[in-house]
């Protein structure tokens, strides 16, 4: 099985790195944390793998990440909650 391609995040400019910094030290919800961090350290050359033992989830998790920040943004790093039954078509 060969080597994976590795995954990095666009190229951050300044004053997103700066966002993404404020929101690593002061970000209340979990999940948002965890993702700036992960786009954080991609965005400073640290490897999928090494990301991934570092805040201690998947590879696939962070790779999703990346490719979702380099999609869309910061609105990567809100949680999308849905919880509750499903709705019944009427």
């Amino acid at each position: 099985m060969g080597r994976r391609p590795s995954v990095f995040v666009r190229p951050v400019t300044m004053d997103e790195g700066r966002t993404l910094e404020r929101i690593s030290r002061t970000a209340k919800d979990r999940v948002k944390l965890r993702r700036a961090i992960v786009v954080l350290m991609s965005a400073q050359g640290q490897t999928v793998k090494d990301i991934a033992t570092l805040v201690q989830v998947g590879e696939d998790y962070v790779r999703d990440v990346i490719h979702t920040f380099n999609e869309r943004g910061f609105d990567a790093l809100d949680p999308i909650w849905s919880g509750g039954r499903p709705q019944e078509d009427q």
